[in-house]
C-alpha cells in the first residue's frame, strides 16, 4: 500500500499494478477502418480465392503439363527428369560446386541451409513493421530464394525439348495399333536385339521408331538388320542366320497385319 496521491492497492505482489487487459478492443470502436470477419471478410476472402482458382484451372486446361513416356528399364538412354517444382534442385546438381565429388553438398547441404534460412526469416527480422522497408532481411531472402528458384527452373527447362516428349508421349492411333504375339518365337529374337529401341509392341522408343505399318518384307528386314538403316547402324542383329530369318518373317507378319 502506497499512501498519499495516487494511491495504489496491490491484492498480489506477482501482479503489477500497470497490467492492462489483453482483450482486444471491439471492431466497433474504429469505424472505417475495420469490418466484421463474418460475412464481409470471408466473403472477400473466398471470392478472391475462386477466381484464383479458376485462373488456374483454365491454365492448366490451355496448356496441360507434357507427360514423359512410360518408364522403360530396357532402354538405357531414358533420361528421367522430376517433376516441374523440382527442376531447380535438379539443375543445381549440374554444376560443379554441387556434384561429382561435392554432389552431397548439392543435395544436402545447400538445400538445407537455404530452406533452413527461410524457416528462421521470422525470427532472425521480428520488428513490428509489415512494410517491406522495414523488413530488409526478411524480404531480402525472400527475393533471393525466389531468383534462384525461378532462374534455376527456367534454365532447366529451357535446355529440354518438351514437344518432342509430349510426341513421344502420344498414344498409338486406334488405326496404327496392332496385336504383338509375344509367345511367337520370332519376339523372342526382337525382344533380344530390337526390343530396347523400337519398344515391347513395336511402337517405337526414345532411340528408334516405330515399325507398324512400314511395309517391309522378310527380305527388306534381313538387309535392314544387317547392313542398318538410316541413323541405326550396320551389324547391330546378333544371331544365327535361322534366328535372323525367323526374326523377320515374324516382323514381316506383324506390322502389315493390319493389311
Amino acid at each position: 500500500m502506497k499512501r498519499g496521491k495516487g494511491m495504489k492497492l496491490v491484492g498480489d505482489s506477482r501482479i503489477t499494478s500497470e497490467k492492462t487487459s489483453q482483450v482486444p478492443k471491439d471492431y466497433s470502436e474504429y469505424p472505417g477502418r475495420t469490418e466484421a470477419f463474418w460475412p464481409n471478410f470471408l466473403l472477400k476472402e473466398w471470392l478472391v480465392g475462386s477466381v484464383f482458382l479458376i485462373g488456374f484451372l483454365s491454365v492448366t486446361i490451355a496448356s496441360p503439363a507434357p507427360l514423359q513416356g512410360l518408364a522403360d528399364p530396357t532402354d538405357a538412354s531414358y533420361l528421367p527428369l522430376p517433376d516441374w517444382y523440382f527442376l531447380f534442385l535438379y539443375e543445381l546438381l549440374k554444376y560443379d560446386f554441387a556434384s561429382g565429388p561435392y554432389v552431397l553438398l548439392g543435395i544436402l547441404v545447400i538445400p538445407g541451409v537455404a530452406f533452413g534460412a527461410l524457416f528462421l526469416a521470422p525470427f532472425l527480422d521480428n520488428g513490428p513493421g509489415r512494410r517491406p522497408p522495414k523488413r530488409p532481411i526478411a524480404v531480402a531472402m525472400m527475393l533471393l530464394a525466389l531468383v534462384s528458384v525461378g532462374w534455376l527452373t527456367y534454365d532447366s527447362a529451357s535446355a529440354v525439348d518438351w514437344q518432342e516428349i509430349a510426341d513421344d508421349n502420344k498414344p498409338i492411333p486406334e488405326s496404327e495399333q496392332v496385336e504383338v504375339n509375344m509367345d511367337d518365337p520370332g519376339y523372342e529374337i526382337y525382344a533380344d536385339n530390337c526390343l530396347s529401341c523400337h519398344g515391347d509392341d513395336l511402337s517405337g522408343g526414345p532411340a528408334g521408331p516405330g515399325l507398324i505399318g512400314t511395309d517391309h518384307d522378310a527380305e527388306e528386314i534381313e538387309d535392314i538388320a544387317v547392313n542398318g538403316i538410316g541413323d541405326m547402324p550396320a551389324d547391330i542383329f546378333e544371331g544365327s542366320d535361322e534366328e535372323l530369318k525367323e526374326l523377320a518373317e515374324f516382323l514381316e507378319e506383324t506390322i502389315n497385319e493390319e493389311e
